[in-house]
């Protein structure tokens, strides 16, 4: 079993990044610990109410809820991040924990693969 974590840092609707990590996620943890970390642009993945059928995208950001069946507990959601962004005091549509840039790199140095999105 490896510590795997991936980083999605890419918009939502803009590419398919945030769908691979997210499909790479899914199946990587059947036999691997699997941490999430939503940084940069990738936080506005976890926004509830969005309608990316109005740019002729596929809606697949309710997938996220998945990552709990999965038994994919670690998800984390940059604190820089929410700061610049003005999300701070934001709901989002799956649970997160707000990590700091200290404790962000501490926890990057303990994976043993780092993918990022």
């Amino acid at each position: 079993m490896k510590n795997i974590a991936i980083i999605i840092h890419s918009s939502p609707h803009g590419s398919a990044k945030g769908r691979e990590a997210l499909d790479l996620a899914l199946a990587l943890s059947a036999l691997n610990h699997i941490t999430v970390i939503f940084t940069d642009k990738g936080i506005f993945h976890l926004l509830p109410d969005q309608q990316p059928d109005l740019i002729l995208m596929r809606d697949y950001i309710a997938t996220f809820n998945m990552l709990e069946l999965y038994d994919i507990e670690d998800v984390y959601v940059s604190e820089s991040a929410l700061k610049s962004h003005n999300l701070s005091d934001s709901t989002f549509n799956i649970t997160t924990k707000v990590i700091n840039h200290y404790d962000l790199n501490q926890l990057l140095d303990e994976q043993d693969v780092i993918l990022t999105f």
